[in-house]
């Protein structure tokens, strides 16, 4: 009896090496330009060639520029950085999705399951930690470091530890309004941001059978932010459909042999879990974060814990300076804050779905005089679709600012920051200091909640965008 992640896993393992390590097969090598850029180069003094540019595809997304008209980057750096993986796309014969070629151009972890290159049963490695967003199709997906580029590039292959096995189980059905982001951050504030460290993470149970295939890859995304390397799901009907009539997917007789083979991708009744977490679904509400860790998360509904209640005395200190940066204070509940900015984006949240769910509340009002709020599509794909359902008009309409697809303001790599001091509302994964920005103040949040908070001005329920 396996689990699913242990199918996978012995699937793809080429060697058992020393010191616990097991060499596997990489089927699918995802990049971008900030980390591809170098290994590249590194590859190149090594005197080394791609073993595979066929498993290998490249996008621009971390430093490209997203405003409108863009052509790369905003600055010479980042200019420098995009042409400079482009020239290396091109001579080492790997397939690039770019803002000038067939408009497939978008967020790496948007890009993959849309375009059918992420399959379930298959392993993918890119140098981002997000990678684990990819799991929701039922895949090996994770992150690799700059290093470990070289070696997949080179050999098609990666050395990996074996990590323990977790399930999180999502028992009954969550309540009208709750989505998938508001899932994961329930989670990662029940069991803590290092919650899943060495294992890898399968979610599984009514909830979870119920999400739609955004919803999952969602969920999925921030795994990492709960500790955890691998996030998995397994393919059901929902992928299978998502699947189909995709680029890169099997097409005709090919796809139906394919599904016989995905089909069999399940945990195994009474498999062996090292640690198993179960959730009451009906429980969970909407969740915002207060502080700068994506433990530090509370139903928008409760007020900012007091560090004082806290037992352990690292996370009582973390927790009181987190409240110092943010500018906030315990027993405050989160509507008392007023947001400067607003983002809706990211490889969380920047799915036509995401998009389509903050559309309907914005729709036929207008953003607050003090918020600056932005909408940048996950992709080409997802900014064509938005465009042909007239949501970029919506968004308009209501005073948003309409962008290009890439990474954005998640990240800032591109000069897409939060200003110092600045509260922003972001669909984002990660509320890290600094992450923003220098000195910005983040809340993550779902594409609902983000939408309402910049109709009223503060961050506010998704049902009204107005107050508790």
């Amino acid at each position: 009896m396996k689990t699913l992640f242990d199918k996978l896993w012995d699937s793809h393992a080429i060697a058992h090496l020393a010191g616990g390590i097991d060499l596997l097969q990489v089927d699918r090598h995802l990049m971008h330009e900030l980390t591809g850029v170098e290994a590249v180069r590194v590859l190149e003094r090594r005197g080394l060639q791609v073993d595979s540019p066929a498993l290998t595809f490249a996008t621009l997304d971390h430093v490209i520029s997203t405003m409108p008209g863009r052509s790369a980057g905003d600055a010479d750096w980042s200019t420098e950085m995009v042409d400079a993986m482009r020239t290396q796309m091109t001579h080492h014969a790997i397939p690039i999705f770019d803002i000038g070629n067939d408009g497939r151009q978008g967020i790496v972890h948007v890009i993959g399951p849309e375009l059918g290159l992420s399959l379930p049963g298959t392993s993918i490695v890119c140098a981002d930690s997000h990678t684990c967003t990819h799991g929701a199709m039922g895949a090996l997906a994770f992150g690799i470091g700059s290093t470990e580029v070289v070696h997949v590039l080179a050999t098609q292959t990666i050395r990996q530890k074996r990590p323990k096995t977790m399930r999180v189980r999502f028992d009954g059905r969550v309540r009208e309004g709750v989505s998938a982001k508001d899932m994961i951050l329930y989670v990662i504030g029940r069991i803590g941001a290092a919650g899943g460290t060495g294992y890898a993470v399968e979610y599984a149970g009514d909830a979870i059978e119920e999400l739609s295939m955004e919803g999952r890859l969602t969920l999925c995304n921030l795994s990492i932010e709960l500790g955890a390397k691998f996030g998995l799901i397994a393919p059901d009907e929902t992928t299978f459909a998502y699947l189909r009539d995709k680029p890169y997917a099997p097409r005709g007789a090919q796809f139906d042999a394919a599904l016989a083979d995905w089909k069999a991708l399940a945990t195994d009744e009474g498999a062996h879990f090292d640690r198993e977490v179960i959730v009451d679904a009906s429980a969970i509400r909407v969740q915002v974060t207060w502080g700068t860790s994506p433990e530090h998360v509370i139903a928008l509904d409760d007020t900012i814990p007091d560090p004082a209640s806290l037992a352990d005395e690292s996370r009582r200190q973390a927790a009181q300076d987190a409240i110092d940066y943010m500018g906030v204070r315990a027993g405050q509940h989160l509507d008392e804050l007023a947001v400067d900015r607003v983002f809706i984006g990211s490889c969380t949240n920047s799915r036509i779905e995401d998009l389509r769910t903050a559309a309907r509340i914005v729709d036929g009002r207008h953003v607050a005089g003090n918020v600056k709020a932005w909408v940048v599509p996950g992709s080409l794909t997802v900014a064509r679709q938005a465009h042909e359902e007239g949501l970029d008009d919506i968004f308009r309409a209501a005073g948003f600012e309409w962008r290009e697809p890439g990474c954005s303001m998640c990240v800032g790599a591109n000069g897409d920051v939060v200003g110092r001091g600045e509260r922003c509302v972001s669909t984002s994964n990660r509320n890290f200091i600094g992450r923003q920005g220098p000195g910005a103040r983040t809340h993550l949040a779902s594409p609902a909640v983000a939408a309402a908070s910049a109709i009223a001005g503060h961050i506010a329920a998704p049902q009204t965008g107005a107050s508790r």
